[in-house]
């Protein structure tokens, strides 16, 4: 083992059913860098997380750390000796305190052990965020605070382990840019103390800013290793997805039609007012604006999800008092949420059944499915969108981020839908299914569809949108056409 690496994996190699997941990996990670895992969703980044955090074990390979040869067969293991993993999904109670939070099972106690020292755990967990150079009551509640103060007091948790290598996987997935800046802060003040840092993100411009070094994962083997000051951008991707990108947000613009769906004085009190905006056929509004804008809150209640107090919907002229998602679908207008494990698939339910879900009763009329139907129905969806399954049996919640993605939207193609909103489309999935997805988005509005795009993705909104909408607080404060439009003035309209 070179000088200064704390972690060697050797030929790691991971099989699962059909499925090579790691094909003889290798990977390193000296003291005080930050090395970057990238690669599509589905190229093994996870399975080798899982591997090093003592989750999974490799069917062959080693892992060295510290100079030594070592097996984790649980993640408690794999905590005490010093590697710690903040996922995307924070492993945290929410009515416990922070203090209690870092410390849970590892008191320090009083009296001859009796007692919890309650005075010691909040003394020590803020010391942690003095370390941190984070302000906070360690008294607070975890339901309490911002997902940005959750991932803090994650991070707190990982040091009061004693931790050597902190993985975070997607940390900045939910965050606004003021917090992505704070993270990057403390980041840095781990590498300073000499902490190996694992950092995945599909975000590829935070490599360039945060990483000392990248490996690139694809299908399982290992496709590139590089210094991130001698690597460009279009040279990961290439490496990520076997091919080259030249434009990620496309568009082939088309001339609008009729006006499909008409919002006007939509009003829900507390959350938004006073909303009025439009969608014609063959055209992409976006919608831009900080977290908690209220872009989400509109949407859902436009599908009938959410109630609103005031305020009228029209789809195709004709106006409706009352949404709900079942009328909704009737009209034709689909939705595809933000966040599409919990609220746009059934995971534990196969890729046939999550497909065919919305339109059994369309398709089905007389109430008896007709199995042979169905699956010509299904194996055709998933040729069309080339969803990377073993099976339509497969359940879901084993399918990559992007590909469930996919699935999502093969149940709303299926019942043939004229209006589409997408929340936050592309979020969390690589770059390669990024690129797909927008060819997806191009070919409903070539084909006619109207669609609603939310994305915090600035590049992203403005590159696929005709008309942006900007939010602040609940109400729309400014409209841009694609010609206005640029970073700079959505964020000013933004921030206000």
């Amino acid at each position: 083992m070179e000088k200064n690496v704390i972690l060697e994996l050797e030929n790691i190699t991971k099989i699962y059913p059909g499925v090579v997941a790691l094909d003889s990996v290798n990977f390193q990670l000296r003291e005080g860098e930050v090395h970057v895992l990238s690669g599509e969703n589905g190229a093994g980044k996870s399975t080798l997380i899982k591997i090093l955090s003592g989750a999974e074990q490799p069917d062959y390979g080693s892992i060295i750390y510290q100079g030594k040869k070592r097996s984790f067969k649980y993640a408690y293991e794999a905590q005490r000796a010093g590697i710690a993993t903040i996922y995307q999904e924070f492993n945290l109670i929410p009515e416990l305190s922070i203090a209690q939070n870092i410390y849970l099972g590892r008191e320090p106690k009083k009296l001859l052990g009796t007692f919890i020292d309650w005075k010691k755990v909040e003394k020590q967990a803020q010391a942690l965020f003095d370390m941190l150079g984070v302000k906070i009551d360690v008294k607070t509640k975890v339901v309490n605070l911002p997902v940005s103060k959750q991932q803090m007091v994650e991070i707190a948790k990982a040091l009061s382990l004693d931790s050597k290598v902190i993985i975070f996987d997607e940390p900045t997935s939910t965050l606004t840019d003021d917090d992505i800046v704070k993270l990057f802060e403390i980041i840095k003040r781990l590498r300073e103390k000499k902490i190996g840092i694992i950092y995945i993100s599909h975000r590829l411009e935070e490599l360039f800013e945060i990483g000392d070094r990248v490996t690139v994962l694809r299908d399982g083997k290992k496709t590139g290793h590089h210094n991130i000051k001698d690597i460009d951008m279009s040279k990961i991707i290439t490496e990520m997805v076997g091919r080259k990108i030249d434009k990620q947000f496309a568009r082939d613009l088309q001339k609008p039609g009729k006006e499909v769906l008409k919002v006007e004085g939509f009003t829900s009190k507390g959350v938004f007012s006073n909303i009025n905006f439009s969608v014609r056929e063959r055209e992409i509004v976006g919608f831009s604006g900080l977290v908690g804008s209220g872009r989400t809150e509109v949407m859902r209640a436009v599908f009938g999800i959410d109630k609103f107090d005031s305020g009228s919907l029209h789809f195709y002229g004709n106006k409706v008092e009352k949404s709900d998602p079942l009328k909704s679908v009737k009209l034709k207008l689909a939705f595809i949420p933000e966040d599409r494990k919990s609220e746009g698939t059934c995971l534990n339910l196969n890729i046939r059944d999550n497909i065919i879900l919305a339109s059994m009763a369309s398709i089905f009329k007389s109430g008896i499915i007709n199995l042979h139907e169905e699956k010509k129905l299904v194996t055709q969806a998933i040729k069309d969108l080339d969803i990377k399954t073993p099976s339509m049996q497969q359940k879901v919640k084993f399918l990559s981020g992007g590909n469930q993605q996919k699935v999502v939207l093969a149940k709303w193609l299926l019942t043939k839908s004229k209006i589409f909103i997408f929340d936050e489309p592309t979020r969390g999935i690589d770059v390669g299914a990024k690129a797909e997805f927008h060819k997806l988005i191009n070919l409903l509005v070539k084909e006619g569809a109207g669609v609603i795009m939310i994305s915090s993705e600035m590049p992203e909104v403005i590159g696929m949108s005709d008309r942006i909408f900007v939010m602040k607080e609940g109400t729309i404060v400014q409209e841009f056409s694609r010609e206005e439009a640029s970073q700079e003035k959505i964020l000013k309209a933004a921030i206000g």
